[in-house]
This record gives structure tokens, C-alpha cells and sequence, in this order.
């Protein structure tokens, strides 16, 4: 696929100027994704990726306590990874309260939150009975295979 690395960099400008998140256009069968992903500080840089491909990962934003890396989230023995590329919902439906938050008891086979794929809701459920420790996405939060979306011990 022929990608029109300057459509890329205008809609990256629309977004900067725009303060929205993320832009897709579509032309016959080229779909194209512009997405970035904000923080509470700051914007991080806009990442670029076609909508077939997975997104790019923007860079963390620095906090003054050290936060566990991407790596050992993944190693953790609790980590519930992403089957799938796709966007992350945490609740059932918008305006809805969310499936779990740090805290909440689960137990296997419980749903944690939805992963979006190609116009399909795929719920992602509890491996074992425990108690959520920590949610590492957002609401609407593109994700990537194998991402830790959430600890659960």
C-alpha cells in the first residue's frame, strides 16, 4: 500500500490545531488513521499509522514517581494482555460505568472490557479470581496486540 505521507502530515497539523485525538479518513479502499494520544500535562506527539495497521505507540509522558516499564507490566504474573489489535472500551456502552477499576473484585470469566476489532466487540475476561490492581489504558484507547490492558492478582 501507497501511503500519501503528506495527507499523513495534514491531518497530523488538524489535529494539533484541532485539539482532537485521532482523525480517519477514507477513499474507496485506503482508510487512513491519524491518532495521538493526550495527557494530563501535555500532548504527546501525534502517531501515524494506516487504519489497517497497528497504531503507533506514543512516547510516556515522565512522572515524578517511576512507573513500571511496558516490559515488566508484561512479565507480571497478573498482566491481562490484548488478543488483538483493535480500541479498548471499558464500559458496556457510552455513559455506562465501567466493567472493573483499580480495586474491584473479580472472578474468572468475568468481563474486564471490550476490545474492538473490525466492527466486533470482543469482551475480555478475567484468567483467574482476584482483585484489580491496575487498568494501564483509557477509555477509547487504541491497543496493541499484546499490550497489558490490565493487572489482576
Amino acid at each position: 500500500m501507497s501511503v500519501d505521507t503528506a495527507l499523513v502530515r495534514e491531518l497530523a497539523e488538524l489535529l494539533g490545531d484541532t485539539g482532537l485525538s485521532e482523525i480517519e479518513v477514507e477513499d474507496g479502499d485506503r482508510k487512513i488513521r491519524v491518532a495521538r494520544k493526550l495527557q494530563a500535562a501535555a500532548a504527546a506527539a501525534p502517531a501515524y499509522a494506516p487504519a489497517s495497521a497497528p497504531p503507533a505507540a506514543a512516547p510516556a509522558a515522565e512522572s515524578a514517581a517511576p512507573a513500571e516499564t511496558a516490559q515488566d507490566l508484561k512479565a507480571h504474573p497478573g498482566a491481562v494482555k490484548s488478543p488483538m489489535v483493535g480500541t479498548a472500551y471499558m464500559s458496556p456502552e457510552p455513559g455506562k460505568p465501567p466493567f472493573v477499576s483499580p480495586g474491584s473484585q473479580v472472578a474468572a470469566g468475568d468481563t474486564l472490557l471490550i476490545v474492538e476489532a473490525m466492527k466486533v466487540m470482543n469482551p475480555i475476561t478475567a484468567p483467574k479470581a482476584g482483585t484489580v490492581k491496575q487498568v494501564c489504558v483509557e477509555n477509547e484507547e487504541p491497543v496493541e496486540y499484546d499490550q497489558v490492558l490490565l493487572i489482576v492478582e
